[in-house]
């Protein structure tokens, strides 16, 4: 199946997924030896309108390990035309002249649409505003979770600043084409997941529950996917510790559970939990490398 853009999770079928997830698992072999030069004549545009650490290096690190070259700013915002006003458009139509590829984080939901909606060259979606998608990290959570158990039957809790989480609404939307996943958003009511989320959850005839207690939750699920909570969202700022990970909690879940987190964490996983073979995070960062290698190659190739 081809690709012309990475956008949003809708676009993806359950085929196109395990044929990118078969392309994933060429590319962990692919890095493991140093790389490859097949795609030397390719250049990549990293576009990126707000600071990254992880998804900014591992795309610029899959596009180097597939022998191309990379064009870069971060603070697009501040070091590009666009700081004298500068449409996004036509910084899109510009890069489309320069390079084969755009990886775009964008301040505002929307806006890697934006650029696709006007780009000759491939546009891929590295984050767009608060409650907007991060489709990328979501297909590496995905592979993360697929490489341990079937995504069929799979029982997951999501845990966090779920109204602005990104990251929790792009895999959401591609758990939503798998049969019989239960999904549990555990939050503060405040926070808690948009509506959208969960009108195409209704739409797909998806089981969730609303919670705002992580201990009802993690003895029954098979993934725990923690996020961030800024304390000073909080309306009572006491209920904190409601939803975080330590060394008690992990008592409480299951023997074979995983635990995966977008990162980066502050206080929502204790440091003690790294040492726990359920704690699969670091391992979910690497796997961006191998996804993201994966991605790029479909997306050139015919």
């Amino acid at each position: 199946m081809k690709l012309s853009h990475v956008v949003e999770s809708q676009q993806f079928t359950v085929p196109l997924l395990m044929e990118l997830f078969a392309r994933t698992r060429q590319m962990e072999k692919v890095a493991a030896r140093g790389g490859t030069l097949d795609y030397q004549n390719r250049i990549m545009a990293s576009l990126f309108y707000q600071p990254s650490t992880r998804t900014r290096f591992s795309f610029e690190a899959a596009m180097y390990r597939l022998g191309g070259r990379v064009l870069s700013t971060e603070q697009a915002g501040y070091f590009s035309s666009e700081v004298e006003g500068e449409q996004l458009e036509d910084t899109i139509r510009i890069l489309g002249g320069y390079a084969d590829v755009i990886v775009i984080r964008h301040t505002q939901a929307g806006g890697a649409k934006r650029a696709a909606e006007v780009s000759k060259v491939p546009v891929i979606n590295a984050g767009d505003g608060n409650g907007g998608q991060h489709p990328t990290q979501a297909l590496l959570d995905l592979y993360t979770i697929y490489r341990e158990r079937p995504i069929e039957g799979l029982s997951i809790a999501f845990i966090g600043e779920l109204d602005r989480g990104r990251t929790a609404r792009s895999l959401a939307y591609l758990l939503s084409k798998f049969e019989r996943v239960k999904i549990y958003f555990v939050s503060p009511t405040e926070m808690q997941m948009k509506p959208d989320i969960l009108e195409h959850l209704d739409e797909h005839d998806v089981w969730y529950a609303l919670e705002s207690d992580a201990a009802k939750v993690l003895p029954e699920v098979d993934v725990v996917y923690q996020t961030r909570i800024r304390p000073e969202r909080l309306t009572d700022r006491g209920s904190h510790g409601r939803y975080t990970i330590d060394a008690t909690v992990l008592t409480t879940m299951k023997r074979d559970a995983l635990i995966l987190h977008p990162l980066p964490r502050t206080v929502e996983i204790d440091k003690a939990v790294d040492a726990d073979p359920r704690a699969l995070y670091f391992r979910q960062a690497n796997n961006g490398l191998f996804v993201r290698m994966a991605l790029l190659t479909m997306l050139w190739d015919e």
